[in-house]
């Protein structure tokens, strides 16, 4: 009789250890991975904690009768990036420096023509470039991307 005992106690072991999925629900004998939708089974909602972005600035200012530029990238607010575009554009011999652009998150550049200059943003250099060169050449002539004077203020992720 003790063997008898002994034999149901051995199967139901290996039966119910056959069926432990190692820490994964159990769907009738089948492991299905947690992250699997299941009938009736509670799902757990995501913990991730929220992102939090610090935007940047940046800002060109210029004085072209001195032909002085100046560009700041990188600035925690839109007065920190003016101030630091008109004071580079001074420090290259700019008298009155007057800010062209002011941009967040994203990129600018500077584009002249016979006839005047203008600067524009995008997403990237490239984007701002082409936008300021498709306003040059519906009005100016001889167009030239200034890349010298073009840069990006983006966004970083601190959460």
């Amino acid at each position: 009789m003790k063997v008898f005992y002994y034999l149901v106690l051995l199967v139901t072991t290996t039966v119910v250890h056959a069926q432990d999925c190692g820490g994964m629900a159990n769907a009738g004998g089948t492991c299905v991975p947690p992250d699997v939708a299941m009938p009736d089974y509670p799902q757990q909602a995501s913990q991730s904690p929220p992102e939090i972005w610090v935007d940047h600035y940046g800002a060109i200012a210029t004085d072209f009768s001195h032909g002085s530029v100046g560009v700041a990238n990188n600035l925690r607010n839109e007065n920190a990036a003016e101030q630091a575009a008109i004071s580079a554009c001074q420090a290259g011999g700019g008298v009155t420096c007057n800010i062209e652009i002011t941009y967040r998150n994203q990129c600018a550049g500077l584009v002249a023509g016979n006839a005047g200059h203008n600067t524009k943003a995008g997403l990237s250099v490239e984007e701002a470039m082409k936008r300021a060169m498709n306003v040059c050449e519906a009005a100016d002539t001889n167009c030239q991307a200034f890349y010298k004077y073009s840069g990006c203020s983006f966004p970083t992720r601190i959460q």
